[in-house]
């Protein structure tokens, strides 16, 4: 293997030599020199004792593909612009700090311990430099730049503003030791002139030369030098891993660095950028690292796409990739291709989230999936707005946050995304990955409980989409009312009436016990049980108790059981109602254990007696604008035949449904509660019983409104007075949904439940009510 670097020693003089130069300079990414006047002195004490003060390191230029922009260490002045032949990655403070107090001639502009600014000139108090008793830290001296040191009354106490006072008061500038003709002119003038004897100054000098000046001169620093071929990638984590005093050196300060070669200011660009998305909530938290990802997602896509082209099947074509060594390798040609139509991008990706009632940074499940979502909005261009193509990327945006996809290594599944989604799209290929791999175990419901999970902020978003309203306002859970009115998620049954009723609080603080409201609703709880707050909010907010019952189906709550405070019935019916929306939103089933009884509350010998109660519940409370009721689904008691007409009543209640704030649809219940049973209908079903009945139920649903229309009811069955009555609980619809007769007239038909009653819309009418209901 090629070795990437030397390692050598080299004279301190050469390393200030080649500083004062231009030869030695720094990357433009190097922070700027901090140290104070403690720092420095105590580096001239080390080495004016022949101390290691550590090795730097350094990149030799002429790369073409590691260009930066180079800029002269802190005091060195060049006439010109002077090409470097290397460029200081490691050690910049020190060789700084040695170049201003032994090389550059100048006060160094340095601060105190308290960050006060001020200048310095450092001295070697000679007696005590060779005195083996003084520490050498206090034989080395700082001293005001105009080499006057004064009592805080101003009167002077030391100067050494002179060659004739340093000589009396016997302390060396070390600004002159690595020059030898200065050095010698001022050895002699203090072998000349020094107090004390001729002689004794000549010994002490000697003494003080071998032990100190010889110290400076001959020093040797352990330089390691990265040969011209070095990659920029390895120069990046190369200065990472040593430099852990300075910057972090991201791949964006190294790009910005690199362009800088060629005038052009990232951090500018960047910063205009980010001021124009910082306006959108929930990108306050997107980074110009994230923003060259996608840039670099789309040079490789693109680059790859063009040689696939010109040679078909080439299988050495360029990847397609995101990570660190390809980021590093974006041309700034690139940057300036893709960049405007990223951040463009952006702005529709923050519209396609509100859409899924996603509203702010911390609310964003996977804040990496805005990487390859945001490459697949450019992509796509113009196609993103259709229907169709809108929910298939739904579907690929839920998968990977229900599928919880995005929580390990991200950069290849960016690459892959972006590649089988725009192929999926627009080349009917087949399923993306994401798409393909996503799984959600039901029993992962009760496992989510707060927001650090990404599918915990998934469900609580997919609940605001189907149509979840304010307790109290009633409203829409828009962009608008989640900011305005300070929406989050609060506990259905609080806790306090929980840990009273014994209930783990495990369960309690799940999802399923959770759901969206505002912060004055949640203080009408006040920790009390459900049918004493749900009473509270009617009589002090004035909400109709129906319609109050309307708002609560709209987030998949029970009605029945919430007012009769019973958690565990409550608590199976959610438990299975989010598992469907959670099948809806990603296309698939979820996984179920062999006996399907995920919920603590399911299997137990009350199941069939909780269904019976809660039907008895709705028809005693009467048919209302979530409940309805329906004698037969195919036979007309009027004729004693099967009834197509009876059929499409079925399906224009579950439409009106969906398209409201959901229902329960009682069939074999007569419009005066008393029960008919669907027995009558089994005559005209295939296998003529209860299995042959919810079989034609789902090809009915399948054949006029849809297969996810069929998936996401939830059917059961009880037997009050010897009959047996179908309760069928229907969510409200994520977007609107049109029933079209399985025979005849093959128009689509919108219903809506509106109080007790089903009616349908027509034109303008229907586009006005949906453009109502559906914020997104």
């Amino acid at each position: 293997m090629e070795k990437k670097f030397t390692s050598d020693e080299v004279p301190l003089a050469q390393l200030l030599d080649q500083a004062k130069s231009g030869k030695l300079q720094l990357p433009d990414f190097q922070r700027g020199w901090v140290w104070d006047d403690n720092h420095i002195s105590s580096l001239l004490a080390s080495l004016s004792l022949s101390y290691p003060i550590g090795a730097v390191m350094t990149l030799q230029t002429g790369n073409p593909d590691v260009r930066f922009r180079p800029r002269p260490l802190q005091g060195v002045e060049l006439r010109g612009s002077v090409e470097p032949e290397f460029l200081l990655l490691d050690g910049q403070q020190r060789i700084t700090s040695l170049y201003l107090a032994l090389r550059s001639g100048a006060p160094v502009p340095t601060t105190d311990a308290r960050n006060n600014p001020l200048e310095r000139r450092y001295f070697a108090d000679i007696k005590a430099c060779i005195d083996p008793a003084c520490d050498r830290e206090d034989a080395i001296k700082g001293v005001p730049g105009d080499g006057l040191v004064k009592t805080f009354r101003g009167d002077v106490t030391l100067d050494v503003s002179t060659t004739e006072a340093q000589v009396a008061a016997g302390i060396f500038p070390l600004d002159r030791v690595m020059d030898y003709s200065e050095t010698m002119s001022w050895h002699y003038a203090y072998v000349d002139n020094g107090p004390g004897e001729r002689d004794e100054r000549l010994q002490i000098w000697r003494t003080f030369h071998e032990s100190v000046i010889n110290a400076f001169y001959q020093y040797q620093v352990p330089t390691i030098a990265l040969i011209r071929s070095t990659p920029k990638e390895a120069v990046c984590q190369v200065f990472e891993k040593v430099n852990t005093g300075g910057v972090s050196l991201t791949v964006f300060e190294l790009l910005t660095a690199t362009y800088a070669a060629d005038d052009f200011n990232l951090r500018a660009d960047w910063d205009e950028r980010k001021r124009l998305l910082g306006a959108e909530r929930l990108l306050r938290r997107f980074e110009a690292t994230d923003f060259l990802q996608i840039l670099t997602l789309l040079a490789t896509f693109d680059r790859r796409k063009r040689e696939l082209a010109d040679k078909p099947g080439d299988d050495k074509a360029s990847a397609v990739s995101c990570k660190r060594r390809d980021v590093l390798r974006l041309e700034l040609a690139d940057y300036r291709k893709w960049a405007d139509e990223a951040t463009e991008a952006l702005r529709r990706v923050v519209r396609f989230l509100h859409g899924e009632h996603v509203y702010r940074a911390n609310d964003v499940p996977y804040a990496t999936q805005l990487v390859p979502l945001t490459a697949i909005f450019v992509a796509l261009g113009d196609a993103v707005d259709r229907p169709h193509v809108q929910q298939m990327l739904q579907q690929w945006y839920w998968c990977g946050v229900l599928g919880e996809m995005y929580g390990g290594s991200t950069e290849t599944r960016f690459a892959n995304d972006l590649q089988d989604v725009t192929a999926w799209i627009g080349q009917d290929g087949p399923e993306p990955g994401t798409v393909r791999e996503a799984q959600f175990q039901a029993a992962r419901l009760l496992t989510l409980r707060t927001r650090n999970s990404a599918a915990y902020k998934g469900i609580y978003a997919l609940l605001m989409k189907r149509g979840g309203r304010d307790f109290r306002t009633g409203k829409t859970i828009d962009v608008t009312a989640y900011l305005d009115d300070a929406i989050d998620i609060y506990h259905i049954f609080p806790q306090r009436w929980c840990a009273a009723h014994d209930i783990p609080m495990s369960v309690a603080d799940s999802i399923v016990n959770k759901t969206a409201f505002d912060a004055r609703t949640n203080h009408r709880v006040r920790g009390d049980a459900p049918s004493k707050y749900l009473a509270r909010i009617e009589s002090q907010d004035q909400v109709d108790a129906a319609y109050l019952d309307a708002i609560l189906r709209s987030h998949g709550v029970d009605t029945v059981a919430v007012r009769a405070d019973d958690f565990s019935t409550f608590f199976n019916a959610r438990f299975e109602r989010l598992l469907k929306q959670i099948e809806e939103a990603m296309g698939k089933p979820v996984n179920r254990s062999a006996d399907r009884s995920e919920s603590p509350f399911a299997g137990t010998s009350r199941d069939a007696e909780r269904v019976r109660e809660g039907i008895q519940a709705l028809i005693k409370a009467d048919e209302s604008k979530v409940v309805e009721f329906k004698s037969t689904g195919r036979k007309s008691l009027k004729t004693g035949e099967k009834d197509d007409g009876v059929e499409w009543v079925i399906v224009k209640s579950i439409t009106a449904f969906m398209n409201a704030d959901g229902g329960t649809l009682l069939v074999g219940v007569a419009d005066d509660g008393s029960i008919v049973g669907i027995e009558e209908d089994f005559p005209f079903v295939a296998k003529k019983n209860l299995d042959g009945w919810m079989l034609w139920l789902t090809e009915l649903v399948v054949r006029t409104i849809g297969t996810v229309a069929a998936a996401g009811l939830d059917v059961r069955v009880a037997v009050i007075d010897g009959r047996t009555v179908a309760r069928i609980d229907v969510a409200p619809a994520a977007r609107p949904q049109f029933a079209t007769p399985a025979k005849g007239e093959k128009r689509p038909h919108f219903y809506v439940r509106t109080n007790n009653n089903t009616r349908e819309l027509h034109g303008r009418e229907a586009v006005d009510y949906q453009k109502g209901h559906w914020t997104d």
